[in-house]
């Protein structure tokens, strides 16, 4: 199970990466459009953790504004380990300086994350699939360049563990 702070992006982003999903689906690659009953929305996690207790979560970035208006621009697709096919954003410095700063809140206040969300290590990206059969992954990774580049504007955050059935809104 795996829980995380998501940013979520205006609507014409948001709307563009759901007609990508749609297109990978078609391509037989299950996309985030399809677990957990369709709840999935386009998104950026600053952090993730096995689990995240969203009151505490709130607490410690009471000083924080999570979901301020950060601009994105996603400018390239990517393949983790596992196939795990994504778009990657540009680090902006005000977007790395964003993680960081709820990164170290969080951690101040006791919560851990996934080391992959450290400062240095996170790698700024909205996941597409988790697990792109191998015969077509070149050819996902090319339905997801033909959408590029996307240009998005933070709207809200969240604390979101559906496999918990948890979502809470952020400022």
């Amino acid at each position: 199970m795996v829980a995380a702070l998501e940013l979520h992006l205006d609507e014409r982003a948001t709307r563009r990466i759901r007609v990508l999903w749609d297109l990978l689906e078609d391509l037989g690659v299950q996309t985030l459009r399809t677990p957990h009953d369709g709840r999935h929305r386009p998104h950026v996690s600053l952090v993730s953790a096995r689990a995240l207790d969203p009151d505490a979560v709130a607490e410690a970035l009471q000083p924080v504004r999570v979901a301020a208006p950060l601009r994105l621009n996603f400018q390239f697709a990517g393949v983790f380990v596992g196939r795990v096919v994504f778009l990657g954003l540009a680090p902006t410095p005000d977007l790395m300086r964003h993680q960081a700063q709820v990164w170290r809140h969080l951690t101040d206040a006791g919560i851990e994350s996934l080391p992959l969300y450290d400062p240095g290590e996170w790698v700024p990206h909205c996941t597409v699939s988790m697990r792109v059969p191998r015969p077509i992954l070149t050819e996902a990774l090319r339905r997801c360049l033909e959408v590029l580049p996307i240009e998005a504007t933070v709207t809200r955050a969240a604390v979101v563990d559906y496999a918990r059935d948890i979502y809470r809104e952020l400022p």
